[in-house]
């Protein structure tokens, strides 16, 4: 009964264990969830005003599909003052979140065959989409020796005459580090002469940590200009999740073109309300409340790395950027899924399995909780690390 391209997909693990996260909870179990990806702050107050006199203003109608030339202006100012980096209001889509931007990208290029590079580990997303769109992920293994980046000789051996595609994410989920500049023009080398595309998730831009500088993979030069679409939104940075505002930017207006039929056979515009509550993140009016959740995220982050360092068996890398540690926990189980399963089931501690993000041996932990729930629940983990029989 069910299409063949419906069944390609596999579930979200992310979503299954917080899922089960909240039934357990609901039961009236003790449920500590690090498991989702999503901001535990609310979202600015001059965010929410602005939707609440959208509200009242009666903006309630279509727009087109694109978004409105105010919302659009307001994009492209911002990837002008924040990237350096100029596109027409023309080459500018806002979508139902970046989820969709990159869902929307990958149908309107992809043709059954075509090789999309991605980096492991990777969002859970990624190569999900890429199987429904007819493509074919190309998985690359990276490891703790490059921060988990791929590497200009890695991208070098995986491309073939059938790449169409190579997905960037900086800061990376699940790993939270960042490609430099210096990094990024390395692999742009890579690609010139080729017309490989790349998709760039830049979601946790301003998650940034330590003093880091972060890059947009479409500013290093020209060539990864002209190659690459660039997708972002306002979940995380702004904790707009729920708002569901994305936005993706092409410079090649043949995509940009496709895109907008695509969505406008599908969603047409997003939210309108959500369209005029964008703005003031937009154009820098939330940037002070930007600010205190991104200094929040580095207190938790350096507090969680402290208590990580009494777990004996496990270890993790200090990220640059995002709200996740991605944890080794080879020492102990070489079963992600299993070792997970039960440390929700015994201690009630929930977490992602490595797997899920194409690389065994690890799990991810989401920071993006209170000091507190960090405390216990690294607590919690150590004490089952401790009794755990593999």
């Amino acid at each position: 009964m069910l299409s063949k391209r419906i069944q390609v997909l596999s579930p979200s693990l992310t979503l299954a264990i917080t899922a089960l996260a909240l039934e357990m909870k609901a039961s009236g179990k003790d449920v500590l969830s690090f498991s989702a990806g999503e901001p535990d702050f609310d979202t600015p107050q001059i965010i929410k005003d602005a939707a609440i006199k959208a509200i009242s203003e009666g903006f309630s109608k279509y727009t087109a599909v694109a978004g409105t030339p105010e919302l659009l202006k307001a994009v492209q100012g911002k990837l002008k003052r924040e990237n350096n980096l100029e596109y027409k209001t023309s080459n500018i889509v806002t979508n139902v979140g970046a989820k969709h931007s990159l869902f929307n990208v990958f149908q309107a290029v992809l043709d059954d065959g075509d090789e999309v590079i991605i980096p492991a580990p990777y969002w859970v997303t990624y190569p999900e989409i890429v199987k429904y769109s007819g493509g074919v992920p190309v998985i690359v293994e990276t490891d703790e020796t490059s921060q988990f980046k791929i590497t200009p000789k890695q991208l070098k051996d995986a491309l073939t005459p059938k790449t169409k595609m190579f997905v960037l994410n900086s800061p990376s989920n699940p790993t939270g580090f960042i490609y430099s500049k210096d990094e990024l023009m390395a692999l742009g080398k890579v690609l010139e002469g080729t017309s490989v595309l790349v998709v760039s998730d830049e979601m946790y831009e301003k998650i940034i940590f330590d003093g880091k500088v972060f890059t947009s993979a479409a500013s290093v030069s020209e060539d990864m200009y002209k190659r690459t679409i660039t997708i972002n939104g306002l979940s995380k940075s702004v904790s707009m999740t729920g708002w569901r505002f994305g936005y993706m930017a092409c410079p090649i207006q043949e995509i940009v073109t496709a895109v907008v039929d695509l969505q406008g056979q599908s969603t047409s515009n997003i939210n309108s309300i959500t369209q005029k509550a964008a703005l003031p993140a937009l154009n820098g009016d939330a940037d002070s409340d930007i600010e205190a959740m991104r200094m929040q995220f580095e207190k938790r982050r350096d507090l969680a790395l402290s208590l990580f360092c009494d777990v004996k068996g496990l270890s993790v890398l200090k990220p640059d950027g995002a709200f996740y540690l991605f944890v080794n926990i080879k020492n102990v189980s070489k079963d992600s899924v299993k070792f997970c399963k039960e440390l929700l089931e015994q201690k009630g501690v929930a977490t992602v399995p490595g797997i899920g993000f194409g690389s065994e041996g690890y799990m991810r932990l989401s920071f993006a909780t209170s000091e507190k729930n960090i405390i216990e629940g690294i607590k919690r983990i150590k004490e089952f690390v401790e009794s755990y029989k593999n």
